[in-house]
């Protein structure tokens, strides 16, 4: 366990996400490994049909991971205060909470999954395999809320390192059971679903496993899980707005996607190869909201609010540089990372791709503004207030799938994502500014009591 109270906040924040940082890229070395074997062993039309699943995959499975995260907030704030009493009665009440929205997810997607893909205008000759790949996904939710709840929980205590241990040994068991399902077992896209599943279901009991071997202190009674209804209504308060706000921002890319499935398969082979290179060049920006999100938490369980300001200064100079990194590297290395996924010979899928790729990163800034800020306004409490980002990214998307797809076609689509960006980050730093003052006020107010 980490305490992320004291010391240099620079130095905490950095120690938590090094770890983080080498998790977050074995998860996305995780999810490109059904995208690039897919797309060596079965082919450009396989690897786009699972491609074209992307944000339909986001809408759906975005909400649940963000709601593991939102429910682990007020574990890490009750850590920070140093309550443990709380942090495991918690821990019982999100349990409920994960088990209530697996099952409305695996309810849910059963019978939709089906006419979303249509609505989303999926090219005929893709949906079969979309359709097969997606739907096991979808019925395998409880394997990724098992993992990814566990693995909040010791994040929300400061340990970034055990997560990323299990998720090593995931990714290379993902790796090696898609080469056996789609290879000797020739199940198609159908084994690379299965593989992923399987591989977030190891990951998650190993987290358990640990938890319950090495952490006594996180050992639940009967009556930590019995429901405290007015506490699990404070905790899914804080984890549903966060689920929320990743499904709204996933309603407008798949509204974008359907725009992208009506230009037809190379633009939904290019836009889906860009995308896997520019999460693995964004996964550094990802591993820092998490990060600000637990650090803000545990210092705001703690009252230190001149600390959260602090580090939110500090780990922005240190986004800001590696910005520079990062179109150096999509200029470098864009086109090679792209020949992962497809082959050489897919010379338009590759011009598309990179142009893809440049645009985006160029435009990273406005990206780690959001994910920094969005995750400290969260870690601090404020999820409902975070949400009116996402809503902000809605309108950016759907207005751009309106507009300017139909003006500039492909290029279009790339800059929806940029106009997104602005927009939420528009509504996030003012907003920041107005909740961080009203915490110091409030603090400012409780030493003005506690002094008489």
């Amino acid at each position: 366990m980490r305490d992320m109270t004291t010391g240099s906040p620079l130095r905490q924040i950095l120690t938590f996400c090094i770890p983080l940082l080498i998790g977050n890229l074995f998860q996305q070395f995780y999810n490109l490994a059904d995208s690039i074997i897919v797309g060596k062993m079965l082919g450009t039309e396989a690897f786009a049909a699972v491609g074209s699943t992307g944000s339909l995959n986001f809408l759906i499975l975005g909400f649940a991971l963000g709601v593991c995260s939102g429910f682990t907030i007020p574990i890490s704030q009750s850590f920070g205060a140093g309550d443990m009493n709380a942090v495991r009665r918690r821990c019982g009440q999100a349990i409920w909470l994960c088990l209530a929205t697996t099952a409305l997810i695996t309810a849910l997607t059963y019978f939709t999954t089906g006419p979303i893909l249509r609505l989303t205008n999926t090219p005929e000759n893709l949906y079969d395999d979309a359709y097969t790949y997606i739907f096991i996904i979808f019925m395998g939710t409880g394997a990724l809320v098992l993992y990814n709840m566990a693995a909040s929980v010791l994040r929300a205590l400061g340990d970034s390192r055990t997560p990323l241990y299990f998720l090593i040994v995931a990714t290379v068991l993902n790796i090696g059971l898609d080469i056996l399902f789609m290879g000797p077992c020739q199940m198609g896209v159908a084994g690379a679903a299965v593989a992923t599943v399987a591989a977030q279901l190891f990951s998650g009991l190993a987290c358990l496993l640990y938890i319950h071997r090495k952490m006594p202190q996180l050992h639940l009674t009967r009556q930590d899980l019995r429901p405290y209804w007015r506490e699990m209504g404070y905790i899914a308060g804080v984890g549903v707005p966060m689920g929320l706000q990743f499904s709204i921002t996933a309603i407008g890319s798949v509204t974008l996607q359907s725009a992208i499935n009506s230009l037809g398969d190379l633009a939904v082979a290019g836009v889906s190869t860009g995308s896997k290179v520019h999460n693995v060049l964004a996964a550094p920006f990802d591993t820092m909201g998490l990060a600000m999100a637990t650090y803000c938490g545990q210092n705001l369980g703690a009252g230190r609010i001149d600390r959260i300001r602090k580090g939110m200064r500090q780990i922005m100079w240190v986004g800001l540089g590696y910005c520079v990194v990062a179109l150096a590297a999509a200029h470098l290395f864009g086109p090679a990372m792209a020949l992962l996924f497809i082959d050489a010979a897919e010379t338009e899928v590759l011009a598309l791709s990179q142009r893809f790729l440049m645009i985006v990163v160029a435009a990273y800034p406005t990206l780690l503004v959001i994910l920094v800020f969005r995750n400290a306004l969260q870690g601090m409490g404020f999820s409902n207030s975070a949400m009116l980002a996402g809503l902000a990214e809605l309108v950016g998307r759907v207005a751009a799938a309106f507009t300017l797809v139909d003006l500039w076609g492909y290029s279009g689509t790339v800059l929806a994502h940029v106009l997104a960006w602005i927009l939420a980050d528009v509504v996030l730093i003012p907003l920041y500014l107005v909740k961080t003052r009203y915490l110091e006020r409030q603090q400012q107010l409780y030493h003005a009591l506690d002094r008489k």
